[in-house]
């Protein structure tokens, strides 16, 4: 398509040229004021709750106000309403003449970058003004504008299945791991040639939260503290942490050193007593008092077989079962609860063999995950891909 003929059957025009802005019937709801029903709820991101009444009805675009998706743009920042609905004022409300362009402006706001129109950083947000200057670049006439969508309907219809397939692969991927190490301790419970004793008979250096410094501290320069999220997962990450410029003491307890088994104490039902092993990085580092750090006594059990056995489904339901605050927000295990887990402990050797399979396994698992991932990824670009071609007059 020319440069001559685009600018015959495409213009840029803005959003009040294409719908009516219903930002001011939308009313916020508190949690403690609905009355549960069978009408959406919608805020920034979707459907938040199911009320009793409603504010809307039809079709209509709603759109991200705020929130840090509107930068992460991890899910659709637009998206359409229909029906009976009620809208809080985290969405801005539109309603199109036609369908057809109100698809069309939706897939073309996914498509370009926003960040220019956006606010603040703690709180992003799109505001109205800011959302009324965004120039939309569609085709003048309607039948072209069909023509569009049904062409890429159809083309994101395909990549969304292919990703809903990456999807579940990844998590089968995950559950093949998980299935094999439910069923090596299970086994191992079961056998004869096994014992059964408290973590702590099996560890050199006794379980011990670590430090935060004090919150003025925490300038970006000095020495990395960990954070919840180097340990959340199973996995540890090293990159997860905060920095501190607080005067520290050489010989305090909070230092890692490389190989020592840590577990969170503190975190939401779900994500406490996550496990992982420090490896080292960085090389100097502070554990957080969030987390507890031991030592595995190398002559009793190998600290990989207790971060395995710590990390079976088992072993999660006991640690879960007994941690303060389940129904909280955030849930705590004391050094006691710790030091009490029970581990069925073979000979060290058994704990080799067991090691070196559950290894094997993870590997091949996270192997197989890291390729849907990649799968992911190029379907994610291939639809920005397919976005970008639409809207430059390409297809």
């Amino acid at each position: 398509m020319s440069k001559e003929r685009n600018k015959e059957r495409w213009h840029t025009v803005t959003l009040p040229d294409l719908a009516e802005n219903l930002d001011r019937r939308r009313v916020p709801l508190t949690k403690a004021d609905r009355t549960s029903g069978p009408h959406p709820y919608y805020g920034a991101s979707g459907i938040v709750d199911y009320v009793e009444g409603y504010l809307f009805e039809g079709d209509t675009l709603l759109i991200s106000e705020d929130g840090a998706n509107l930068l992460a743009r991890s899910t659709p920042i637009a998206f359409p309403a229909t029906g009976k609905y009620w809208v809080n004022n985290h969405a801005h409300i539109l309603r199109f003449e036609s369908g057809v362009t109100q698809r069309l402006v939706e897939l073309y706001l996914e498509s370009i970058p926003l960040d220019s129109y956006i606010t603040g950083t703690a709180q992003p947000k799109l505001n109205q003004s800011a959302l009324n200057s965004i120039p939309i670049t569609i085709p003048v006439s309607l039948q072209e504008q069909e023509r569009l969508v049904r062409i890429l309907d159809e083309a994101l219809e395909g990549i969304a299945t292919a990703q809903s397939h990456a999807v579940k692969q990844t998590a089968n991927a995950h559950a093949i791991f998980e299935a094999q190490l439910t069923q090596t301790f299970r086994q191992l419970q079961a056998g004869d040639n096994t014992s059964v004793m408290p973590l702590s008979m099996i560890l050199s250096e006794q379980p011990r939260n670590g430090w935060s410094p004090p919150a003025e501290y925490q300038t970006g320069t000095g020495m990395p503290v960990l954070t919840l999220s180097s340990v959340t997962g199973f996995v540890y990450d090293g990159s997860r942490v905060k920095m501190s410029s607080a005067p520290t003491n050489d010989n305090a307890h909070y230092w890692l050193r490389e190989g020592e088994l840590l577990i969170t104490r503190s975190n939401t039902i779900q994500l406490v007593g996550h496990v992982a092993i420090y490896d080292g990085t960085p090389k100097q580092a502070i554990c957080c008092d969030l987390i507890m750090k031991m030592k595995v006594n190398p002559k009793k059990a190998l600290t990989r077989f207790v971060y395995y056995c710590l990390r079976s489904a088992d072993m999660r339901d006991h640690i879960s079962s007994r941690a303060q605050g389940a129904n909280a927000t955030m849930s705590k295990i004391g050094k006691s609860v710790v030091q009490n887990i029970p581990i069925t402990v073979p000979s060290l050797s058994s704990q080799e063999a067991i090691v070196q399979k559950l290894d094997e396994t993870l590997m091949e698992s996270d192997r197989l995950a890291s390729v849907q991932r990649m799968k992911l990824q190029r379907l994610k670009e291939l639809k920005q891909s397919l976005l970008h071609e639409a809207f430059s007059g390409k297809l």
